[in-house]
């Protein structure tokens, strides 16, 4: 099967005193189509870092990645932005839902950047709340919402544009344990019932092991893999 994800060498460093920090160091992985991947391992392993990469959010240092065999950081600046806009979802810890807005606002603010028509971005975006089980929370501000409600209407937010992959780093962490659990079933749900891609950088291990595929990073390598039922 052709991966929707490849990686290539993944190196990336920071500029610190007195040399550079090597945060990635060599990353080699591939992510499936419909896969759910974890990516686990202590502070400062590197998970974030290589999330921020798949997701376009930061440039490697060298290494190439591909999606669907498009060499993703050959594109120019534009080209890139409206490629992760359009292809990439994004989840994370603390939601960054813009507390003036209601829920519906929020989760339809990427749809209007892009282009979509109000009418049709209105639609998805009803339709999203109520797959996440906000339907009758959808003119609440995120100060009105639960941490796990914020948590889902970011979740509605990052699929309102169908994109092919969506990146989650700790969606869970700043949640309880059964709220948590909660969130990542919708993960799993979204996963199973729309074929969505997630990767998910995460401390928990005991939600890793639901994941078809655990990555685990060690000093900015990948160490292991080990592939899940799921």
């Amino acid at each position: 099967m052709t991966p929707l994800i490849k990686v290539l060498e993944i190196h990336k460093s920071f500029p610190t005193k007195p040399e550079p920090l090597h945060v990635l160091k060599g990353i080699n992985i591939e992510v499936l189509k419909g896969e759910v991947l974890a990516i686990v391992g202590a502070s400062g392993a590197g998970k974030s870092t290589l999330l921020h990469i798949l997701g376009a959010l930061d440039r490697p240092g060298s290494g190439k990645v591909f999606y669907d065999n498009l060499d993703i950081f050959q594109q120019r600046e534009d080209d890139l932005a409206r490629f992760r806009n359009r292809m990439i979802g994004f989840v994370f810890q603390f939601h960054h839902l813009l507390p003036e807005f209601t829920a519906l606002e929020n989760t339809i603010m990427p749809a209007l950047i892009y282009g979509m028509k109000w009418d049709n971005a209105l639609t998805k975006a009803n339709e999203l709340l109520k797959e996440v089980s906000l339907g009758d929370r959808i003119n609440h501000r995120p100060g009105e919402l639960s941490g796990g409600e914020q948590q889902r209407v970011a979740v509605a937010r990052a699929l309102i544009l169908d994109p092919s992959v969506v990146l989650a780093d700790e969606p869970t962490g700043n949640l309880d344990t059964k709220t948590g659990d909660a969130v990542f079933e919708l993960l799993k749900s979204l996963n199973k019932e729309r074929g969505i891609t997630f990767v998910i950088v995460t401390h928990n291990e005991r939600l890793a092991y639901n994941c078809n595929k655990i990555a685990k990073m060690v000093d900015g390598r990948i160490e292991s893999i080990e592939n899940r039922k799921g």
